[in-house]
């Protein structure tokens, strides 16, 4: 194809960055279009990054508050916000270096800035300029999804997009929606000092984790002051001089509260639209995503698809992923498809809920006999030492193998990824339960479930004779 590109990629977020770079370095003629001013996409100027320099922010000024319980006699002030934000700022200028667009041209990619939208399907557009390519990799994230809630139009509602902006920490603080985004920024808010009401309209909080987990967590929360209502719908949105006032109806009746702000988390939905896929022949899913096959290509085999506007896992680490994925195919053209038996994903309250493999849902849909192994947290010494005693691990056992495990304990996303591995690798529960865990540490936890799952035949009345047998026998 005359003056084509050999590779243009729409979107300058992890998934697009690292397939750009790669690229770049193999000598291909590389184009990336980001439509924000700044690459790094969703995750490092709206998400993960900002998100988690908010949440130590919160650790710190929640530890001094507590340090009596630990012998240290400390006092906390009142949080300013502002320096918090400024902070978070500074994280994200940090790491945005990583991310200079100076760096991936010295890779030879020609970055350009604007909105990308499908001509047909071998040409996109950007600022009336035409690209033409002879393959394509869409990465454009996603948005916020905004609930259809009346007059909530009206009021100067947040999301994490600009969340990060606001400078006056508010006294009373509404998150509608309790998935991993809202129940991490309800409570960083709430140790920050605001009065945090937390709403969801289903039964639990985060309803993709194991149920027993999520309630723990749920009644964690609860005890660190966050007003937690579950199976309340909002109705309405309506401004006032002090903010705004939601109307809410529960199992116990209507209800209206005011707020000086409101987060709405209510879930994301990907970044097609704009990009005219109809022009370029793509089908779209229910969900806004990108229809795929197991090589991540869309109904157009020379356009691939990445990331959240691709799913089905809308992580950073999952585009990251995916990107090696595209990689493989459309660069080295090695046929590779998406495994996702082992994907990890942690939803860093404290403690933090972090998930890999299959849940006791997804188990029981797929048909499988399974048997669990769990712990305890408050039984895990390295736990007692650091005064926590919220958090358990799940596991499923089938065949001697770990199919899933459910952590919740503090760092959990550190440590859940043994288990990826052995969910990965189809690694035997007794090599778990015979590996060598430093001591103290929060692993352990994983080696004392594995060998609580062995304890009633290591124990059993059959095993006791045998071994009396044995003493009898040999000298």
């Amino acid at each position: 194809m005359r003056n084509a590109h050999d590779l243009v990629i729409i979107g300058g977020g992890v998934g697009g960055l690292v397939t750009a770079s790669v690229a770049g370095q193999l000598g291909l003629d590389v184009v990336l279009i980001e439509r924000e001013p700044a690459l790094g996409g969703d995750c490092l100027h709206a998400g993960c990054v900002p998100s988690k320099a908010l949440i130590r922010s919160a650790s710190i000024a929640h530890a001094v508050r507590h340090a009596e319980a630990f012998g240290i006699k400390a006092t906390a002030s009142s949080t300013d916000l502002s320096a918090v934000m400024d902070r978070v700022r500074s994280v994200i200028d940090r790491i945005q270096q990583h991310d200079d667009p100076a760096r991936f041209r010295g890779y030879g990619v020609d970055v350009r800035f604007g909105e990308a939208a499908f001509r047909d399907r071998q040409t996109v557009v950007v600022k009336g300029q035409a690209v033409r390519g002879r393959r394509f990799v869409i990465a454009t994230g996603s948005s916020p999804a905004i609930p259809p809630i009346p007059g909530l139009e009206t009021i100067d509602y947040l999301t994490h997009h600009n969340v990060f902006d606001v400078r006056d920490l508010p006294q009373r603080l509404a998150v509608i929606g309790g998935g991993p985004i809202g129940t991490e920024l309800a409570q960083a808010f709430a140790r920050l000092g605001s009065r945090v009401t937390l709403i969801e309209a289903g039964p639990r909080i985060l309803p993709r984790d194991e149920p027993a987990l999520a309630d723990k967590l749920g009644a964690h929360l609860r005890d660190e002051g966050v007003d937690l209502r579950l199976e309340t719908n909002v109705t309405g949105a309506r401004r006032d001089q002090d903010g705004a006032l939601l109307d809410l109806v529960a199992d116990n009746g209507p209800e209206t509260l005011a707020f000086d702000r409101v987060l709405v988390a209510t879930g994301r939905r990907a970044n097609t639209a704009s990009l005219n896929p109809e022009a370029a022949g793509l089908a779209i899913n229910a969900d806004g995503t990108l229809e795929v096959d197991r090589r991540l290509r869309t109904r157009q085999r020379h356009i691939y698809a990445i990331g959240d506007c691709a799913g089905p896992y809308p992580f950073t680490h999952m585009a990251e992923y995916q990107a090696g994925i595209i990689i493989s195919n459309a660069i080295f053209r090695l046929p590779r498809k998406v495994d996702y038996t082992a994907v990890p994903w942690v939803t860093y309250t404290d403690p933090a809920l972090a998930q890999v493999g299959m849940t006791r849902a997804a188990a029981d849909a797929a048909g499988l006999r399974y048997e669990r192994a769990c712990f305890a947290l408050a039984d895990v010494d390295r736990a007692i030492a650091d005064g926590e005693s919220t958090g358990e691990l799940q596991l499923l056992i089938h065949r001697g193998r770990v199919i899933g495990a459910s952590l919740l304990a503090p760092h959990a996303g550190e440590i859940i990824h043994e288990l990826g591995l052995a969910i990965a690798e189809k690694v035997p529960l007794r090599r778990l339960a015979g590996m060598v865990h430093a001591y103290p540490t929060l692993a352990q936890i994983i080696k004392r479930a594995a060998g609580a799952y062995y304890a009633p035949s290591l124990f059993s009345p059959r095993t006791r004779r045998a071994v009396r047998w044995i003493h009898r026998v040999l000298p």
